[in-house]
């Protein structure tokens, strides 16, 4: 079922979500293999299992295993990545920018796939987590190795609806999980 499942479980009232969750996955700058894995990368971030198992299914039909698990350790790496540097900058004290992280992430040097896509899989991650300095940092990586604004700004489209999606089906979820009215 894939995207279409996923629209289909769409409550009424996101019917922009619905919409724009077929516009980002029909008219796009980027390539398939970038925007399907923008789509996995964002939806393990987005941390819905409707919404992940749909669009894994769907894009294990359009790009190969091995960019499917780049997507899914770009989603990883940046889950960790996310809140360490995230961490150090709302912390806002200078002397930590020159400590070494000392964290292991040997995937952003040989992700399996091209850099500038896993990259854009990273600053669509960074753009659900909330990292400003990971954004900052993927998107100048981004521009000088030859991509375009487009594709950032499409990337970052894609990580609003995935996560628009997900919260959604989340809120559904709970509220119909509910017995009694609360008081």
């Amino acid at each position: 079922m894939g995207i279409d499942a996923i629209k289909e479980a769409l409550p009424a009232y996101a019917k922009d979500t619905r919409l724009n969750l077929g516009s980002v996955t029909t008219t796009s700058s980027l390539t398939a293999q970038q925007l399907w894995g923008a789509l996995v990368a964002t939806a393990v971030a987005s941390r819905n299992g409707t919404v992940l198992r749909e669009v894994a299914e769907e894009a294990a039909k359009n790009i190969s295993p091995e960019a499917l698990e780049a997507a899914k350790a770009a989603a990883s790496i940046m889950a960790m990545n996310n809140v360490y540097y995230r961490g150090k900058h709302l912390i806002g004290d200078e002397a930590y920018q020159s400590l070494p992280a000392r964290l292991r992430m040997q995937v952003i040097g040989n992700p399996g796939v091209d850099k500038v896509d896993f990259e854009l899989w990273c600053l669509a991650v960074s753009a659900v987590t909330g990292c400003g300095v990971c954004l900052e940092s993927h998107e100048k990586t981004l521009i000088k190795s030859g991509a375009s604004r487009d594709h950032v700004h499409d990337a970052l489209r894609v990580a609003a609806v995935v996560h628009a999606a997900a919260v959604t089906l989340d809120a559904e979820a709970a509220l119909a999980s509910l017995t009694a009215p609360i008081t």
